[in-house]
């Protein structure tokens, strides 16, 4: 009966579903975008290292002067090395030494990001080598001019030529190729990670940088649950190498990336309940449209209701029509609204070539919230329509 009802005046039930059809749309999208930027950043975790320390050299506050990274003179290999042989937490570490280099190959150059590490890197930062080697000790030993470049610079320094065995100009230091890091892509805050040349710490330190100290030290733990015991005892260590009194601040800083990474998630979280929650206000317009609608159809459907209950039709058997069609033109917009949402969401990731992902949950909360409008927005009409008097409905031109 609801169906045959709603039927009678189809575009005026198309119109009518058309707000919560918006509303429902417009919140699986905004779910699915906000879910996929939420597992972007999961994954760039899990790409980072769950037990990744990052130890940066510069205090937050040096003798009334704050530094950072690169400010300051304060990690040595000396350092990284104590670390190394006497925290046992600590299963793998790698010096870093960074900058900017332009590279050269024939008549192609580059501005990239250079690091000077050690062959502990690809443990830290979950790397692999695609093709060709990557330097080891006897490298660093000897400062050789070797480096392991991404996929980035190789696309841009060689369309189509091999580059293992070639030689490219790092700030003008000949540097020869022996490998290619596997791709990684775009980081979670949109940063090329293959936009890099890795060489021997040593190599940078003494032939492009022209320094004796280091950037960073990067630790990666045993497992994360012992993260904060090996950066408090990392922490005691650096500052008995560094001859620091009780009470003078610490001359470097222990970032642990995954904090930050998780922050960043967390944003990401209420980024998504805050768009959601202006999105489902559409719901309640559609809402409001089907209660005005519902109201209409009462003033007209009048006399009918008068039939009805003429002819032994309880108050909660109109009661019920009513509410029925309420429903059903609700269900209907979440059901279709629930399709365009999904084909919005798939749009946005082809076009903006971003992320996105529906959770089964979105999809449950738009039918029930859907079934919810049509219950609350459809309850006084068919409360109208149930206390008409039956004589006076029957007299009703």
């Amino acid at each position: 009966m609801a169906f045959r009802a709603l039927g009678r005046n189809k575009m005026r039930t198309a119109l009518t579903m058309l707000g919560v059809i918006i509303g429902v749309a417009a919140v699986i999208c905004t779910v699915s975008i906000g879910e996929g930027a939420t597992q972007r950043i999961q994954a760039a975790i899990e790409d980072m290292g769950a037990n990744m320390v990052w130890i940066e050299a510069g205090g937050v506050n040096l003798n009334g002067v704050r530094t950072g990274n690169g400010a300051t003179k304060s990690l040595t290999v000396d350092d990284l090395k104590a670390i190394q042989d006497q925290i046992s937490l600590v299963s793998h570490v790698t010096p870093n030494v960074d900058g900017r280099a332009q590279v050269v190959y024939g008549n192609q150059n580059w501005s990239t990001s250079m690091r000077g590490v050690s062959p502990d890197y690809l443990f830290v930062r979950k790397l692999a080598v695609d093709h060709g080697a990557f330097f080891g000790q006897d490298e660093i030993d000897r400062a050789e001019n070797v480096c392991v470049l991404g996929h980035t610079v190789v696309n841009i320094l060689f369309t189509s030529d091999d580059p293992l065995g070639q030689t490219i100009r790092v700030n003008n230091q000949p540097c020869k190729i022996i490998g290619v890091i596997e791709e990684k892509g775009q980081s979670a805050t949109g940063q090329d990670q293959d936009d890099m040349i890795l060489m021997p710490y040593t190599t940078v330190q003494k032939k492009i940088k022209g320094i004796n100290w280091l950037d960073d030290i990067w630790a990666s733990a045993a497992s994360p649950e012992v993260i904060p015991e090996a950066e408090k005892e990392i922490a005691d260590l650096l500052r008995e190498r560094h001859h620091l009194r009780q009470g003078q601040v610490d001359d470097f800083n222990i970032r642990h990336p995954v904090d930050i990474a998780n922050a960043m998630a967390d944003s990401a979280r209420m980024m998504e309940i805050l768009l959601a929650s202006i999105a489902s206000i559409a719901l309640f317009v559609g809402g409001i449209g089907i209660m005005n609608i519902m109201l209409v159809s009462v003033t007209e459907r009048t006399r009918e209701i008068g039939v009805r209950m003429a002819v032994g039709a309880s108050e909660k058997d109109v009661q019920m029509q009513f509410l029925s069609e309420a429903v059903v033109m609700s269900l209907m917009g979440g059901a279709i609204g629930l399709i365009f949402g999904m084909i919005s969401s798939v749009l946005v990731a082809r076009i903006l070539q971003w992320p996105t992902a529906v959770p089964l949950s979105a999809v449950l909360i738009a039918f029930v919230f859907s079934a919810c409008v049509g219950i609350f927005f459809g309850y006084y009409p068919a409360w109208k329509a149930a206390s008409l008097d039956p004589i006076e409905a029957l007299r009703y031109e």
